[in-house]
């Protein structure tokens, strides 16, 4: 159970304080499903259901778009069956750097955010075994693939004056049983936000794959997660009551939410001529056990009192999480050598995010079939060999999950990439991938939204060794 600390007060003033704050704070934390100022359960449960795509170089060259090409380590988290379409054994290493510009506005005052991060976001490899050459099954492949999921690291702050007050009345003043000296500090001089966010979502996918007469390959994995994520986030406000009386108030609130999860997906491509590879793949729902350790700290200076007001909240809660399964269906056609088009279609039905136990997550998972939706994503990428070297191109397009969304809020991307062999079978592969998309983010309650334009530009490295 939460505990609350307030000092300073009789006991009187204790028991009418902490009703106010309880109400204060309420205020506060009623989210409006598109972020609250600590991130809402409902929406964690659509963030924990996310993938930003880390993969390959060459994969994130062709914006993901490999469920019917195969052949590429991060391939296998698209479609298992892409394992089958290697020949000998390969390993690989990916470093990426993101930066992340998130551009801010409240109530017409803009402030630019940028960040910038680095981090290993691939490791793995495929080990080939051939079949007798009597067979019809002429190898079967086994993969095992680190990657990425989600780097939740961020930050920005916003700052304006919505002219509404969330912090109106007298902590002190107001509670006592003298009405006559009520102060209401309903004249707003200022309200900032700073949110940082840092962990993440990272996991370890098995893949076994195997080829059938060079035309049919199946394909199966299970992935393990690891989950975490910590968000800080601190709201100020200034008012005054217009005699002289002043009021400054603080609310930060801390959440790290940990755990792990499991998927498994299956996988089919069919190759019914050497240009032409057709492939349809399936992912379950991520099945996670999440924890939330929170805190809440309020603090509370008033012109008229020398003390301030102070409601310290913590607690912690265990529950699960399954996010929604998807569907992809891909096409590619190969030009021979000289070059490919791939193209990946994938659904996925947010409405089947679901918050466990279902008694204690009933209002939330209601909000979660209300408020989502089913959201297509499109991938299309391009390659084109020059001797030992080849150029790339991508475009990805990924709906917003939420109902009544703009189209600003759908998130659009370009991809560009080179490749250049240095052995044999090893290669050097860059890419650069560009992403963009808006989003309302609510802090105050009694004000509009803040909106947040976020653009992520990611430079993605990766050593392939063949062996």
């Amino acid at each position: 159970m939460p505990t609350r600390t307030i000092k300073n007060h009789t006991t009187e003033t204790i028991t009418k304080n902490l009703m106010k704050k309880i109400l204060y704070l309420s205020l506060l934390l009623i989210p409006l499903f598109n972020q609250a100022q600590i991130i809402s359960t409902s929406d964690a449960a659509v963030l924990f259901s996310g993938d930003e795509h880390y993969g390959t170089a060459r994969f994130e060259a062709l914006s993901g778009a490999f469920g019917a090409l195969g052949g590429d380590m991060s391939a296998t988290e698209i479609n298992p069956a892409g394992l089958g379409i290697f020949l000998n054994n390969e390993s690989a290493l990916s470093l990426a750097y993101r930066e992340t510009k998130i551009n801010t506005s409240f109530y017409n005052n803009t402030i630019k955010n940028s960040d910038q991060y680095l981090n290993f976001s691939q490791a793995g490899g495929v080990l080939v075994f051939n079949i007798d050459d009597n067979s019809n099954w002429r190898h079967v492949a086994l993969g095992f693939n680190y990657s990425i999921v989600n780097d939740f690291s961020n930050s920005f702050i916003m700052e304006g004056n919505s002219g509404i007050p969330d912090f109106l009345e007298d902590p002190f003043l107001n509670s006592d049983s003298n009405n006559s000296n009520d102060v209401f500090y309903n004249q707003v001089d200022g309200q900032s936000f700073i949110n940082t966010t840092s962990g993440l979502n990272d996991k370890f996918t098995f893949s076994l794959a195997a080829n059938y007469n060079d035309k049919l390959y199946y394909g199966f994995s299970i992935s393990t997660y690891n989950l975490d994520y910590n968000q800080i986030a601190d709201l100020a406000e200034s008012n005054h009551d217009g005699f002289g009386n002043t009021l400054d108030a603080s609310l930060i609130q801390n959440l790290f939410t940990t755990g792990t999860g499991f998927s498994v997906g299956f996988g089919i491509i069919s190759k019914p001529i050497d240009a032409v590879r057709m492939g349809i793949a399936y992912r379950s729902p991520i099945w996670y056990n999440l924890t939330d350790i929170y805190t809440d700290d309020l603090q509370i200076n008033v012109s008229n009192n020398a003390d301030a007001f102070t409601d310290v909240t913590d607690g912690i809660f265990d529950y699960k999480l399954s996010t929604p399964s998807t569907l992809t269906g891909s096409f590619a056609y190969l030009f021979g050598k000289a070059g490919l088009v791939s193209i990946d279609y994938t659904y996925k039905d947010y409405q089947n995010t679901k918050l466990r136990p279902t008694a204690v997550f009933m209002t939330e998972n209601q909000d979660l079939a209300t408020n989502l939706r089913g959201a297509s994503q499109l991938k299309i990428g391009t390659e084109w060999r020059f001797d030992l070297m080849s150029i790339r191109g991508g475009y990805s397009y990924e709906q917003s999950p939420y109902n009544n969304s703009l189209s600003s809020e759908n998130l659009t991307g370009y991809s560009l990439g080179l490749g250049y062999y240095i052995g044999k079978r090893s290669k050097l592969d860059f890419a650069y991938t560009n992403t963009k998309h808006s989003q309302p983010y609510a802090f105050l309650q009694a004000s509009d939204a803040g909106n947040l334009d976020i653009e992520n530009s990611r430079i993605t490295a990766t050593l392939v060794i063949g062996f």
